[in-house]
């Protein structure tokens, strides 16, 4: 999800300080984790910096540590186990405009499951699938603004899970217009399965809302520079 970005993006401006950037690929490039002593002889720095840099790496989440005797003693006179460090599960992606094409895969992949399962077409798959992860993010959304949310707040909810996913959402004289395809490339190649993929998806995350007489409904009408999907003021 794109609502991490911040985080993102403090994560690889860590990486600025070449030091840190020499230590980090050691640990990315070492088969087992990295000890202090060893990383500062590596890139020929003292420990303490070593050590200083590491840390720096551990707090952007890029790396991870553990604590081992490295001497594989244990008991008394053992010494202390060493801090050791390796790259962490955390992924860090950065894309202007902002793209997510891990969830196009997610979908498409379990669509694909489930076809080999049921013996329907894939592209029906992919519609239940699409539409099933749009009501989840719906009611998600609708959860996070409260008990019995307004459908001010409501529509508000639309609006913020659409951001949190980089569709860049817009109002455009009662309507809604997604100024982003998170799916960009992937839309361009495979038009018509992607965007009916998008508007499976966002017809399911409108299923979520309480909207009352409002009749802001997801269409298909691409645009240049703009998602496929608007949500239009038209009956349903």
């Amino acid at each position: 999800m794109i609502e991490d970005f911040e985080e993102q993006i403090a994560g690889i401006a860590t990486l600025n300080d070449p030091i840190r950037r020499s230590l980090y690929r050691l640990v990315v490039d070492s088969p087992e984790p990295v000890g202090r002593e060893q990383a500062a002889a590596a890139v020929g720095v003292q420990k303490t910096l070593a050590a200083f840099h590491l840390d720096r790496l551990v707090d952007a989440g890029l790396l991870s540590t553990e604590f081992r005797r490295l001497t594989g003693r244990t008991g008394p006179g053992a010494g202390r186990p060493a801090k050791l460090y390796r790259r962490s599960d955390q992924q860090i992606e950065i894309s202007l405009p902002a793209r997510e094409y891990d969830l196009a895969g997610r979908l498409l992949a379990e669509a694909i499951a489930l076809a080999e399962a049921s013996g329907r077409g894939v592209r029906d798959e992919l519609q239940r699938v699409s539409s099933a992860f749009g009501r989840h993010l719906g009611e998600e959304a609708v959860a996070r603004a409260g008990n019995r949310p307004s459908k001010a707040k409501q529509r508000e909810a639309l609006l913020e899970v659409l951001r949190s996913h980089g569709f860049e959402p817009r109002s455009d004289d009662g309507e809604v217009v997604l100024a982003n395809c998170p799916f960009h490339t992937l839309a361009h190649q495979f038009t018509e399965v992607v965007c009916g993929m998008n508007l499976h998806l966002m017809t399911g995350l409108r299923s979520a809302l309480d909207l009352g007489e409002s009749k802001l409904q997801p269409r298909l009408q691409p645009e240049p520079g703009q998602c496929c999907v608007r949500f239009c003021n038209t009956a349903a």
